[in-house]
């Protein structure tokens, strides 16, 4: 750079590169010391990039340095803001309310605790798709966007038969988390990790309560009920555009009145993506699908196939294909239509919704809503189901239907 001597011995300060040109007009202009009409050449064209010249005198350094500074300073406190200040989501909870109990289950995708939440017993799932390195960042990355979707629509959802929505949390760094051993304190978990809190049901899954009932069954009047309870659980999701994917008795929970709700149905999709869902390990074989179990396109027609097992479940009270393995099932169901013996005292009213609801051809099975009426048309008045209205003893008719 040349440094000159002006009248009143003024010094100016000329630019050698463009670079230094561009960098400093940027810096500069809008000051207010400098302006265009301080750049304008005396002949217009006459004076290159090169010896564009600045009046040294009249930068005002101070000024220049205290407004980069105000700047920098707005710049790191809205930073600050975003990361730790951002606006939560009206499903977000609030880590201080959350107070995690004991361990209730622990299950492929997560872990199941009982807990409260701002005075309201809940059950707070935790949720770690990347555990033993089984996803990758990018997908882990996936799983939580979508959880995030999932959550977005589950929290807008109210019905008597799905269970409440209470709050979730897409980090558990805040979260005090019981360890298996009460004196060993509180243990953690990857901050990518979820979380997701429900209403606390008493009555346990509709699993365990079959199996209790597996010996004296269910009276009439309670398998419908509890049928009624899960197809009107189900008409009400699909009418919201959802396909629970996971409809088994494990997922269904049962409050202090027996009334049965639909739980995982948000989550039960995410974690249908889990890299470790590749084996029949999750014990929803049973329920699936032929179309799933074939690796074909499938829609909301699959829950209601699962629901038909679900009904041959309750009012059996039994496993279907016990003895059977996760291939021979697979096989069976898609290229030989097998599906669960219907005992010969089955009301043929229910029978034939069980029948038609696990259809091969998904566009032949009815949708729920249907299901709902057809449940609705039976009267149990008169008994019918495993157990005889005079009799205590169960139903020793539990065979195989005959015939086609």
């Amino acid at each position: 750079m040349d440094l000159k001597s002006e009248e009143g011995e003024e010094k100016v300060l000329k630019l050698d590169n463009d670079e230094e040109e561009g960098e400093v007009v940027s810096k500069l202009k809008g000051v207010g010391t400098l302006s265009d009409n301080n750049m304008e050449a005396k002949s217009p064209g006459s004076i290159s990039s090169k010896d564009m010249i600045f009046r040294a005198d009249k930068i005002d350094l101070k000024s220049l340095d205290v407004q980069l500074e105000k700047h920098l300073s707005r710049v790191w406190s809205s930073n600050l803001e975003k990361n730790n200040h951002r606006p939560k989501e009206v499903w977000e909870i609030d880590p201080l309310k959350l107070e995690i109990r004991y361990l209730v289950a622990k299950g492929t995708y997560g872990t199941v605790y009982r807990g409260t939440y701002d005075n309201q017993d809940v059950a707070v799932k935790l949720l770690d798709w990347g555990e033993d390195g089984m996803a990758t960042a990018a997908e882990t990355a996936a799983l939580r966007s979508s959880f995030r979707q999932e959550v977005a629509v589950w929290h807008k959802l109210d019905h008597p038969n799905v269970t409440k929505f209470v709050g979730a949390s897409m980090g558990t760094s805040n979260l005090k988390i019981p360890s298996k051993n009460p004196s060993e304190g509180y243990t953690t978990l990857p901050s990518r990790a979820c979380c997701v809190l429900v209403e606390f049901l008493p009555g346990g899954t509709l699993k365990n309560y079959l199996y209790k009932n597996r010996k004296k069954k269910l009276a009439f009047k309670i398998v419908i009920q509890l049928a009624l309870d899960l197809s009107r659980g189900l008409s009400y999701l699909h009418s919201k555009k959802i396909v629970h994917r996971d409809v088994k008795a494990e997922n269904m929970l049962l409050d202090t009145n027996r009334t049965l709700k639909i739980a995982d149905f948000g989550v039960a999709r995410v974690e249908a993506q889990n890299p470790k869902d590749m084996t029949g390990e999750t014990g929803t074989l049973g329920y699936m699908a032929p179309e799933v179990l074939d690796g074909k396109p499938y829609n909301r027609k699959c829950d209601v196939y699962s629901f038909g097992i679900c009904l041959w479940e309750i009012y059996c009270c039994d496993l279907p294909y016990p003895d059977l393995s996760f291939a021979e099932v697979s096989s069976a169901v898609v290229r030989q239509n097998l599906r669960p013996d219907i005992p010969r005292c089955c009301p043929s009213s229910l029978s034939h919704i069980m029948k038609k609801c696990w259809d091969a051809n998904p566009d032949k099975r009815p949708e729920m809503d249907e299901v709902v009426k057809l449940l609705e048309a039976i009267d149990t008045s008169k008994g019918g189901g495993m157990i005889p209205e005079d009799q205590a003893g169960g139903c020793f008719c539990f065979a195989p239907t005959r015939g086609p």
